[in-house]
C-alpha cells in the first residue's frame, strides 16, 4: 500500500490547529517510481497488460498512461474528443466494453503491485469534439464569438505565437462555466477511480485555476484518500507553481532533465519548490528528444550515460519518471500523433534494465531519496565533477540520513578528494557508504583519492552517526574564571624547554582577562626544578589584555615557571568607591565593605606586614563604622599598597603548564671553537701526537682567541677493515686509520688511544686548558670498529646478517666497512642506553664538560631526551653540540630534546638572500630553543666557496661566522686558508681523518691576525654574545651585506659590512642603523673601526663605501650615540 498522501497529512495536522510542515517533508514510505507506458507505442490494452510484469520487475510502482480516450480529427492524444470512450487505436476487439478493458488493466497492474496513473487534461478538449459542439458556452471565445485555441508566446519574440488549432480552450473565468466544468471533471475523475486508476498527471496544471483543482482533488480524495495528483507545471513561473500546488497537489514535475549540473538554476528551483510540494524528476519525457539520440553511436558509452542520467534523476527528487524505451536506448522520439507499435525499435544493443531495477530498489531503501529534503551541490562550480548532497530533512542539523551523488560528466577520468567534500557536509553523519549498483564499492574517506571514469555516477549514503559515549554529568568547580593563555615563551605546549643562560631574566607575556569589569592581577611563579618553594614576580598590564613580567635565572639549572592570576577585589573596590565619592554619592556601605578587605589581608599576611595590618584593623575599629575617617585610613598610599599585597585573591586561576626553562652557562650561547686532531699535534708526520703535544700548543691556540678546544675522537682505533689514506679500502703499514672507527683490544669509548697517553695525562690536559682559559670538548661518536669489545661482550647491541656476519654501517650506496652501528631497541634497551650514559658521565668526571655528538640524527630522540637529562641532572654545566646536517625538523627536534648547541646550514649559505633568510630564521621563534654553532669548515666539509675564493674568502666566511652567530668555530687549517679539495668533492685532499698531519701554522697567506681580532672583538662587545639580536640593514648592492647587533639596554652596538665577493671590489650606499641608538635619520654617531683601530663620526643615515678584497673585505664598527660618548 502507498503511504497517505502528503497533502492529506498536512491537512489533518492543520485541522488539529497546528501549522503544518511543508508537504515535501511529510513522512512517507517511498516516493513514486513511475514508468511511462506510452500507449501509441505499445498498442491495444492487452499489449499494455503484457508489459506489466516487465515494468514491475524494473522496480517501478506506478505505470503512467498518456491520454487513451477517443481523440479528435488531429489524432493527437492530448486532443481528447470523448473522455468516456477508448481511442480505437487502443481498444481490444474482444467484445468487452471500454470501461471493462480499463478496469481489467488496472486490476492486472494491481496484481503486479503497480498503481495506474493517467493524464488529466482539463484545460482544453478537441476542437471537433462533442463538448465543443454541444456546449460552446463552456469555452473561451474570441471577439467574433468563435472558440479560441490555446497558444504559447515565444519568450524571446512576443510577436511569435504557437497556436494549437486542434484544441479548444475551456473557460474557467466565467463563474457559471467554471462551476459546471468543475463538476464535470470531478465526476470524470471519480469514474476513472472506480475503474481502478489511482493517480493523475495533470497536464499544464497551472493553466487551470487553483480553485478548480482544489475541488476536483478534494472530491477524488474523499473517495480515495491516497489518490495521487502530480502537477505538470513546466515552464510556468514560481508564483503559478506555488498557487497550483496550494490546491492540494501531492507532487510537481521539475525541470531536472534540462540541467547540466553546473548552472545554479535547478537547485534554486528545487529549494523554492520543495517547501511547496515534493517533486518528480525524469531523464527524458514523451515531449523531449530521446537522450540516446544525442550520445553518438557507441552502445557501451550510450548505456553508461543513460545509466548515469537515470540514477541522477532518481536521487534528485522524491519521485522519478522514466518513459518506455529509455532502458533500451531508443532514439526515436515519442510523438502524440505519429508514433505506432510499428515504430518500436529493436536490436539497439543496449539494455540497462538491470541497472534501472537496482536503482529503483536502492531508492526505495534509502530514506533520504524519498523525502524532498535540503539539497546542495558541494562540489565547486568549476570542478570537473558534480557532487550533490541531499538530506532527509530540511536542514542538515536535524538529518538522520543523506545521499551523496558523484558524477563525472567529462570524457576523461577525474579525481575526487573525499576530504574536501566531507568538510562541506556539515558533520553529524556517519560514514558515507558506496551503494552504487553493478560496480565494486569504493572507499570514501579523507586522504584516499577516488577516480570517476567518464560518465560515471556513484551513489553514497550515510546515516546519523552513532552517539558518542558521554562522560557522567559532573559538578562544576568554577575554576579558570580568570583566563590565562598565549603564554610566551613556551615551546610545544611545555613539551620542550626554553633555553637561556645564567644571569638572564626570562621575559614572560600572556593574555590574561576575565568576564565583567573587575580589576585583575597576575604574577609569575618560578623555581629550580626539584625545589618546593616558588618565587613570585608580579606581572604588569601591557595592552589589549596582554600582561608581561620577568624572573631571573640565578643558577646553572633547569627551571620551571607558570602564571597565576586573580580578580583583585580590593583594587576594584578602591576604583569604584573613589568614583562614587567623587560624584558625591554616599559611600558609607562601601567603606564598611572595604574594612572586610583589610581584615582579610591581615589574616593572610605574615611577619612585619601582618603586624602592620593588624594595627591598621585596630585603628579602623577605633573609628566610626563607615565613616570618612575609616575610608581615608584605607586609602592612604602606604596602607593601600600594604592591603593590596595581601588582600584575598578572588577566583585564583593558574596556568596548567609548568613551562621548563634551561639556564645554561654562558659558554652554551657564547664561545669560540677550535677543532684539532690530537694525534697530529707532534708537528712530525712520523710520530703520533700525545696529550703533552697538545699542552705545548695551548698558548698558541689561546692566542688565536678560542675558548673551546674540540678534539676529534681520542679512543683506540680498530685494525679490522682499517681505512687507508684518502679513505682507501686497504690500509698500508703505518696507516693510522679513521678516528671514528672506535674500539680495539685496548678498549672502547671509555678508553684513550695508548699513543695519546693515559687518563691521567688527559686530566693534566684538562687542567692545563683551564689554566689558559679554555676547556676541552670531546667527540662522542656512537659507532664501533669491528674490533670494539662491545661486539664480543654485547652482541645483542648490534645487527647481524643472516649469514652470521656483523652488519657494517651503510648510507647506500656508500659503505663504511670499518664501522658498525649499534641499535637502540630490542636487546639493547636499557643496557646500551645506560652504558652510553655512564661513558659520558665518566668523561665528565674527568673534567670534560662539552661533548660534540657525531650524527645524533641517526639515533632515537627518546634516547637523547633521556641521556641528556640524566647527565645534566648531575652535571648541569655539561654542553652537548649536535652535529646533525640533516632535515630541518630533525635538527630542530634534537635541539628540543636537550642539545644546547647545534650545527647549521651556514656552511652552504653563501649569498646575501640566503644569509639574511637563514639568520633571521635562527633569530626568530627558533632561537627560543635552537642555538647555532657556525662552523666555517669541518674535517668532513671543505666548502666549495672556500675551494676557489682564496685568502679573502676565508676572511669573509670567518667574519660572517664570528659576528652573525654568538658561537662559531673552525677546523684547524682554516686559519692557514687550507682548501685543496679531493677532486670533484666537498672534501679535503689527503684528509686528516685518515693520516697524521704536520701543519705549518704560520705559512704565508694565513689569516691568523684576522681571527685574533675577530675573537678579541667578540670578547669585548656583549652585543656579539647573542645571535637573536641581529638586525639587517640597507646595503644596496647584492654582494654587500650589512647588519647590526645591540645589547638589550642599547649600551653596545656593533655594525658590520661584508663584501661577499672574494675577487672583486664592490661598493654601495648603506644605511647606518641610527634608529637602534635612538637617533633620527639626520643624527650623528661616533664610529670606532675595530679592525683598523681608529675613530670617526658619521652624520645622517645614508653613506657610501667601497670594499676591495685586495685591501679589506669587511668593516666591523662599534657605534655610539652622542649621549654615550665619554
Amino acid at each position: 500500500m502507498n503511504a497517505p498522501s502528503p497533502a492529506t497529512t498536512a491537512a489533518a495536522r492543520t485541522a488539529a490547529g497546528q501549522v503544518p510542515l511543508p508537504a515535501s517533508l511529510a513522512p512517507r514510505a517511498e516516493g513514486p517510481r513511475i514508468y511511462n507506458l506510452f500507449p501509441l507505442l505499445v498498442g491495444r490494452v492487452s499489449a499494455w497488460t503484457a508489459e506489466l510484469p516487465r515494468i514491475a520487475a524494473l522496480g517501478f510502482d506506478w505505470v503512467y498512461l498518456n491520454p487513451f480516450h477517443q481523440t479528435g480529427g488531429s489524432r493527437s492524444l492530448y486532443a481528447v474528443a470523448d473522455p468516456d470512450r477508448l481511442d480505437e487505436r487502443f481498444r481490444d476487439q474482444d467484445g468487452t466494453s471500454d470501461d471493462e478493458q480499463i478496469r481489467r488493466f488496472c486490476a492486472a497492474a494491481s496484481a503486479q503491485r503497480l498503481s495506474v496513473m493517467t493524464d488529466l487534461v482539463i484545460n482544453h478538449t478537441a476542437m471537433d469534439g462533442p463538448l465543443a459542439a454541444q456546449r460552446p458556452d463552456l469555452f473561451v471565445k474570441d471577439a467574433e464569438g468563435n472558440i479560441e485555441s490555446p497558444y504559447a508566446v515565444d519568450p524571446d519574440d512576443p510577436s511569435k505565437r504557437t497556436v494549437w488549432g486542434d484544441l479548444a480552450e475551456l473557460d474557467y473565468h466565467a463563474e457559471a462555466s467554471r462551476r459546471e466544468l468543475t463538476g464535470l471533471w470531478s465526476a470524470y475523475v471519480n469514474r476513472l477511480q472506480d475503474l481502478g486508476v489511482r493517480g493523475f498527471r495533470c497536464d499544464a496544471a497551472y493553466k487551470v485555476p487553483a480553485t478548480v483543482w482544489r475541488e476536483v482533488i478534494a472530491a477524488a480524495k474523499a473517495l480515495e484518500s491516497d489518490c495521487l495528483f502530480a502537477a505538470e507545471t513546466l515552464g510556468c513561473t514560481f508564483e503559478e507553481a506555488q498557487s497550483t500546488a496550494g490546491a492540494g497537489f501531492d507532487y510537481l514535475f521539475n525541470s531536472f532533465a534540462w540541467w547540466d549540473l553546473k548552472a545554479s538554476w535547478a537547485l534554486e528551483q528545487y529549494e523554492r519548490l520543495r517547501v511547496i510540494a515534493p517533486s518528480i524528476a525524469f531523464p527524458e519525457n514523451h515531449d523531449m528528444a530521446r537522450l540516446a539520440a544525442e550520445l553518438g553511436d557507441d552502445p557501451t558509452a550510450i548505456a553508461m550515460r543513460l545509466k548515469a542520467r537515470y540514477a541522477l534523476s532518481a536521487f534528485f527528487s522524491s519521485g522519478v519518471l522514466m518513459p518506455i524505451g529509455y532502458e533500451w536506448g531508443y532514439r526515436r522520439s515519442l510523438h502524440v500523433v505519429e508514433t505506432t507499435p510499428d515504430t518500436r525499435e529493436t536490436d539497439t544493443g543496449i539494455d540497462i534494465s538491470g541497472y534501472v531495477a537496482a536503482i529503483n530498489a536502492l531508492r526505495a531503501e534509502l530514506p533520504a531519496a524519498n523525502v524532498e529534503g535540503a539539497q546542495a551541490r558541494i562540489s565547486s562550480p568549476d570542478a570537473p565533477y558534480a557532487a550533490l548532497l541531499r538530506f532527509d530533512t530540511g536542514h542538515g542539523a536535524s538529518a538522520r540520513s543523506a545521499t551523496l551523488m558523484l558524477y563525472n560528466p567529462t570524457d576523461i577520468s577525474v579525481a575526487v578528494e573525499p576530504g574536501v567534500l566531507l568538510a562541506r557536509v556539515g558533520g553529524g553523519l556517519g560514514d558515507f557508504i558506496d551503494r552504487t549498483p553493478e560496480v565494486a564499492p569504493i572507499t570514501f574517506q579523507p586522504g584516499v583519492a577516488m577516480a570517476l571514469v567518464p560518465g560515471e555516477v556513484r551513489i553514497l549514503a550515510a546515516d546519523l552517526a552513532g552517539a558518542i559515549q558521554a562522560p557522567e554529568l559532573s559538578t562544576p568547580s568554577g575554576e579558570g574564571r580568570v583566563v590565562i593563555e598565549a603564554v610566551m615563551p613556551e615551546i610545544d605546549g611545555g613539551r620542550s624547554p626554553v633555553k637561556r643562560v645564567v644571569g638572564e631574566s626570562v621575559q614572560v607575556t600572556a593574555d590574561i582577562f576575565s568576564d565583567g569589569h573587575e580589576i585583575i592581577d597576575a604574577e609569575i611563579l618560578s623555581r629550580v626544578v626539584g625545589q618546593s618553594d616558588w618565587r613570585a614576580d608580579r606581572m604588569v598590564f601591557v595592552d589589549n589584555d596582554r600582561w608581561g613580567g620577568h624572573f631571573p635565572l640565578l643558577r646553572n639549572a633547569r627551571y620551571e615557571f607558570t602564571i597565576q592570576a586573580w580578580r583583585d577585589g580590593y583594587s576594584s573596590w578602591v576604583r569604584d568607591t573613589l568614583k562614587k565619592r567623587n560624584a558625591g554619592v554616599d559611600v558609607r556601605l562601601e567603606t564598611i565593605e572595604g574594612v572586610t578587605f583589610v581584615m582579610g589581608a591581615a589574616e593572610n599576611a605574615r611577619g612585619s606586614d601582618g603586624d602592620r595590618l593588624k594595627a591598621l584593623v585596630a585603628d579602623l575599629d577605633a573609628q566610626e563604622s563607615g565613616s570618612a575617617a575609616q575610608l581615608d585610613l584605607m586609602l592612604e598610599p602606604e596602607n593601600a599598597s600594604l592591603i593590596r599585597r595581601h588582600a584575598p585573591r578572588i577566583n585564583l586561576s593558574r596556568y596548567p603548564v609548568n613551562v621548563p626553562v634551561i639556564a645554561d652557562r654562558l659558554a652554551a650561547r657564547f664561545s669560540a671553537w677550535y677543532e684539532i686532531f690530537p694525534r697530529s699535534q707532534s708537528m712530525d708526520v712520523t710520530r703520533h701526537g700525545t696529550f703533552d703535544d697538545v699542552i705545548r700548543r695551548l698558548p698558541e691556540i689561546r692566542e688565536l682567541g678560542f675558548d673551546v678546544l674540540y678534539f676529534t675522537p681520542i679512543h683506540p682505533i680498530g685494525k679490522t677493515n682499517r681505512k687507508g689514506k684518502n679513505n682507501t679500502l686497504t690500509a698500508l703499514p703505518g696507516d693510522v686509520g679513521s678516528v671514528y672507527a672506535v674500539g680495539s683490544e685496548e678498549g672502547g669509548h671509555e678508553a684513550v688511544h695508548p699513543d695519546l697517553g693515559t687518563l691521567d695525562d688527559f686530566r693534566r690536559l684538562v687542567a692545563a686548558s683551564h689554566a689558559y682559559g679554555m676547556e676541552i670538548a670531546l667527540d662522542f661518536a656512537i659507532q664501533c670498529s669491528p674490533d670494539h669489545p662491545w661486539i664480543k661482550n654485547h652482541p645483542e647491541w648490534f645487527e647481524w646478517r643472516p649469514d652470521g656476519t656483523l652488519k657494517f654501517a651503510e648510507n647506500p650506496p656508500k659503505k663504511y666497512e670499518d664501522i658498525s652501528n649499534v641499535h637502540f631497541y630490542g636487546g639493547a634497551l636499557p643496557s646500551l642506553w645506560i652504558e652510553l650514559r655512564d661513558i659520558v658521565l665518566g668523561w665528565a668526571k674527568l673534567g670534560a664538560r662539552i661533548f660534540r655528538v657525531d650524527n645524533p640524527h641517526t639515533k632515537p630522540i627518546p634516547f637523547w631526551e633521556w641521556m641528556i637529562a640524566e647527565v645534566n641532572a648531575r652535571y648541569p654545566d655539561v654542553i652537548f653540540l649536535a652535529e646533525a646536517f640533516t632535515r630541518p625538523k630533525m635538527m630542530k627536534k634534537l635541539a628540543k630534546a636537550g642539545y644546547q648547541q647545534s650545527y647549521t646550514y651556514f656552511t652552504w649559505r653563501d649569498t646575501k638572500p640566503e644569509l639574511i633568510a637563514y639568520s633571521t630564521e635562527l633569530a626568530g621563534d627558533m632561537g627560543e630553543y635552537y642555538r647555532p654553532n657556525f662552523f666555517a669548515n669541518t674535517p668532513d666539509i671543505n666548502p666549495i666557496y672556500l675551494q676557489t675564493s682564496g685568502r679573502s674568502g676565508f676572511v669573509i666566511r670567518a667574519t660572517l661566522a664570528a659576528t652573525l652567530s654568538s658561537v662559531w668555530g673552525i677546523y684547524n687549517g682554516f686559519e692557514m686558508c687550507e682548501a685543496e679539495p679531493y677532486p670533484g668533492k666537498e672534501e679535503y685532499l689527503n684528509s686528516e681523518k685518515y693520516e697524521l698531519k704536520a701543519w705549518d701554522y704560520h705559512r704565508p697567506g694565513n689569516i691568523r691576525d684576522h681571527i685574533i681580532k675577530l675573537n678579541h672583538i667578540r670578547r669585548d662587545n656583549p652585543a656579539l654574545w647573542d645571535f637573536r639580536n641581529v638586525t639587517f640593514t640597507g646595503a644596496y648592492n647584492h654582494q654587500i651585506i650589512g647588519y647590526a647587533k645591540t645589547t638589550p639596554d642599547g649600551d653596545n652596538c656593533i655594525f658590520v659590512l661584508v663584501n661577499l665577493d672574494p675577487r672583486n671590489r664592490q661598493e654601495c650606499t648603506y644605511e647606518v642603523p641610527l634608529w637602534l641608538l635612538g637617533q633620527p635619520d639626520d643624527g650623528t654617531v661616533e664610529v670606532e673601526d675595530l679592525l683598523l683601530g681608529y675613530k670617526f663620526e658619521l652624520r645622517g643615515k645614508s653613506h657610501r663605501i667601497a670594499l676591495d678584497p685586495a685591501e679589506r673585505s669587511t668593516v666591523i664598527w662599534r657605534l655610539r650615540a652622542p649621549t654615550r660618548i665619554a
